[in-house]
């Protein structure tokens, strides 16, 4: 009965942040879906690495409120239509922050409000908002990273289209030990189009 109870919780526990993360979309249309797959992508990649199950829920969910901070974001920034200028890139940039504090309201979610938080940092220390590089940055911040960049990359966006397959796996290629933990990042280039796959991006057969 205590494990009927626990997966009831968990189950509504998923529909609650479903809604938050629902909000973001409605406000921001052209990142709709993007929270979900980001999270289904990072649960995929915890599996792969075989993480203990409490930290991979932990990651899951962690991804899908990667970028909740955006609600705090004005709609003119982040819908604008081109290249952002150096005033409304440090506004964008406030969105890990504003984030982890909606987060640390909430006795449940503030054990992910770190992850949130450090999710734009670079494993060569040149990301925001703390500048931490490596093993300083939390894992789950370091698996969303790589999420959130395939599914950035292969999505259409106001100012762009959607970069191929190909283009994408190479970009994550080059910045191994840059942008990306090198371990995580070999083990997502290893399970390229299983991880594809499990996003439902559309792959041609001349991509790796």
């Amino acid at each position: 009965m205590e494990n009927c109870v626990s997966c009831s919780k968990l189950i509504d526990y998923h529909e609650i942040i479903e809604c938050i993360t629902g909000a973001l979309d409605a406000k921001d249309p052209y990142t709709a879906g993007h929270s979900q797959r980001v999270s289904d992508l990072a649960l995929k990649i915890c599996t792969l690495m075989r993480l203990h199950e409490e930290l991979s829920e932990k990651v899951h969910i962690a991804a899908h409120l990667h970028d909740i901070g955006k609600i705090g974001i004005p709609d003119a920034i982040l819908n604008k239509e081109g290249k952002l200028n150096e005033r409304e890139w440090e506004v964008i940039k406030r969105h890990p922050q504003i984030g982890a504090d909606i987060l640390s309201k909430s006795s449940h979610l503030a054990k992910m409000k770190d992850i949130i938080l450090y999710h734009h940092e670079r494993f060569d220390g040149l990301g925001y908002p703390a500048g931490l590089f490596g093993q300083n940055i939390p894992l789950g911040a370091r698996i969303i990273a790589i999420c959130d960049s395939i599914d950035a990359m292969t999505s259409i966006r106001v100012y762009r289209k959607a970069y191929s397959l190909e283009y994408c796996y190479l970009e994550l290629e080059k910045n191994l030990g840059k942008m990306y933990d090198p371990a995580i990042g070999e083990l997502v280039l290893e399970h390229w189009k299983e991880l594809i796959r499990t996003i439902g991006t559309k792959m041609d057969s001349d991509n790796p």
